[in-house]
């Protein structure tokens, strides 16, 4: 603790120790893609960056046919029977879209005739209806570890819908992973399930009539490449509310009173109505249809506009979560202005987050922070409790310099321990104060008596000194020096002079009176020039004054014994001071003879 530096650069050694440690324990889920803690806290963030995006336009390759209440009002029950499901797919398939993907789980048969009515339908054109897979644990997160599946979830039973659709068409998986509080945040593509590769329903749809290539890190459908995140999941980038994606009531299509918009489209057709509890909660639409979701990534794969966050964005995420903390740690050393800085380094990696997520790059912001919040706190809190322990050592060697200084020169060289290591000559006010006859009483009385009076009569002159913004630089005995003046010259210095003169002379007399002490007092004082600097020694010294100035207002103890006054005050103090005499009893002006000096001197005495 004898070396700030040292301690402060101590505590920044150990914070960027424990940020390091703390930041690997964070970033390793992260970084391989497993569930963490911090998914509650990165999911609303994510939301909210999705609001100051605000809603993008979708793509017009991608229209949603929407089972909605019209549509169940007209076919009187819900779910919909066989043949208005095959009669609406009929009617799209006229228009000749370029897919129908049918996000409906036909799990149970119906009537023989409904389900061949279906299966002809379906068998028609390019089509693919829904499947779903169940996983040990809740979302997809289980993903094989080796072999021809190596990261891709791992589904433990699928339900396909009966046989005769299943062999009429293509089946697609219609899961989606979402976070704790039900919000879609990526669509699996590919899932492990009977020892086959399954793709998602969206992929299907998306792939029709083009060619498929896929690699670990990204999946390309014709022309278009879009990255893949861990788990050959496409993270979800919403384009706004329901129906931001073109909508088209499946009961306009059944009756045949809407307009051709879906030729060469992807159709996608699902339930809307409600009470049909397909819904999921996203960051525009607490109630977002899941045909939307899946049309949402659907539109995803044909345009190549989603959300960015594969392994080189994770990793990037880590490499953050490592630095940022080590800067602001490093920061904080700075004192004032590098928490200035850290401040605005945080707050531009905040905003440049939220830039780069409108742009649809998924960089953690959850992460970054909790790796370092907990030790940069711990830095801070450290650097204030030894900020406060410095500070009280200052308190305390100040409080020592009190004790051997005067309070206006221990205050400035507490700021400033160079102060006056050079000598300066200045104008200043210089008063003597002496007690006649102490010595012989200090005969009478003993050392220790003579000490505690002496301590009181120093109290009393310090007092005094210090009410008047003077400087006691030194105690002689039952005398003391007392300059006006530091610890820099102001206009009023001999005024306060000549105030802190009629102060003492009453205090000091009121104080020999309680103690019965039949001895007298004097003052001296003159103002001048005189040369202020530290006398001593390397190791011991004390600031005073030098100087005829000093050595005249010494003198001047004499002249008031010779006079039998209290105090003698020179014309130099008291000049430019008319207003201040009008209510002190001072004699004449007198011009005497100085010892050890030629020039005379005019004085005047308070009596």
């Amino acid at each position: 603790m004898r070396d700030p530096a040292r301690a402060r650069a101590i505590l920044s050694l150990v914070g960027i120790i424990l940020s390091l440690a703390w930041s690997s324990v964070l970033t390793l889920p992260h970084l391989s893609g497993g569930a963490s803690p911090l998914d509650r806290i990165e999911a609303p963030l994510a939301d909210l960056r999705f609001l100051l995006a605000g809603p993008r336009p979708a793509p017009e390759d991608v229209v949603v046919v929407a089972i909605d209440d019209a549509t169940v009002a007209s076919a009187g029950t819900y779910p919909l029977p066989r043949q208005v499901v095959a009669k609406l797919i009929r009617k799209l398939m006229a228009a000749q879209p370029r897919a129908i993907a049918i996000d409906i789980l036909f799990l149970d048969a119906s009537e023989p005739e409904a389900d061949r009515e279906l299966a002809e339908a379906l068998a028609s054109g390019p089509s693919v209806i829904a499947m779903a897979a169940t996983f040990a644990r809740a979302g997809p997160e289980q993903r094989a570890s080796s072999g021809p599946f190596a990261d891709l979830p791992v589904a433990d039973r699928l339900s396909r819908p009966i046989a005769a659709l299943a062999q009429a068409t293509r089946l697609g998986l219609v899961n989606v992973a979402t976070d704790h509080g039900g919000t879609p945040r990526h669509l699996p593509l590919l899932t492990a399930a009977d020892g086959a590769l399954q793709f998602s329903l969206s992929l299907v749809a998306a792939r029709f009539g083009r060619d498929l290539a896929w690699e670990r890190y990204f999946i390309r459908i014709g022309e278009v490449e879009t990255p893949l995140d861990l788990g050959a999941s496409l993270a979800l980038r919403f384009y706004g509310p329901q129906g931001s994606i073109h909508t088209v009531s499946a009961d306009a299509v059944v009756n045949g009173t809407f307009e051709d918009k879906i030729k060469d489209r992807i159709v996608v057709v699902g339930a809307t109505a409600f009470g049909s509890g397909d819904t999921m909660p996203t960051p525009f639409d607490p109630l977002l249809p899941g045909v939307e979701v899946l049309a949402t990534g659907i539109a995803h794969l044909v345009r190549g506009d989603a959300l960015t966050r594969n392994t080189t964005i994770r990793q990037i995420d880590v490499a953050v979560a490592m630095i940022l903390p080590l800067v602001v740690i490093l920061l904080l050393s700075i004192d004032r202005i590098g928490l200035g800085i850290a401040g605005l380094l945080l707050a531009g990696a905040v905003c440049l987050n939220a830039v780069l997520f409108a742009y649809g790059l998924w960089f953690a912001l959850a992460l970054p922070f909790a790796a370092f919040a907990p030790p940069v706190a711990l830095t801070f809190s450290s650097r204030i409790w030894l900020d406060r322990v410095l500070g009280l050592r200052l308190e305390r060697a100040r409080d020592a310099l009190l004790r051997f200084h005067p309070p206006l020169i221990a205050d400035r060289l507490a700021h400033d321990p160079d102060y006056l290591a050079t000598p300066r000559e200045q104008r200043a006010a210089v008063l003597f104060v002496d007690l006649s006859g102490f010595t012989g009483l200090g005969e009478q009385l003993g050392p220790a008596r003579t000490q505690a009076l002496l301590k009181e009569m120093h109290a009393g002159v310090e007092a005094v000194a210090s009410a008047h913004d003077g400087s006691v630089t030194s105690f002689m005995g039952d005398g003391a020096m007392v300059l006006f003046g530091l610890p820099e010259p102001r206009p009023d210095d001999g005024h306060r002079a000549l105030q802190a003169a009629i102060a003492l002379s009453a205090a000091l007399e009121t104080w020999l009176t309680s103690r019965g002490l039949n001895i007298g007092l004097r003052i001296g004082a003159h103002a001048g020039q005189v040369v202020v600097s530290r006398l001593g020694g390397a190791h011991n010294q004390h600031i005073t004054a030098t100087g005829d100035t000093v050595n005249v207002a010494s003198r001047l103890l004499e002249v008031a014994k010779t006079e039998g006054v209290r105090a003698v005050l020179s014309a130099d103090l008291l000049s430019g001071l008319p207003a201040s005499l009008n209510d002190v009893p001072l004699g004449p002006v007198i011009r005497i003879g100085i010892r050890g000096r030629k020039q005379g001197l005019d004085i005047r005495c308070l009596r």
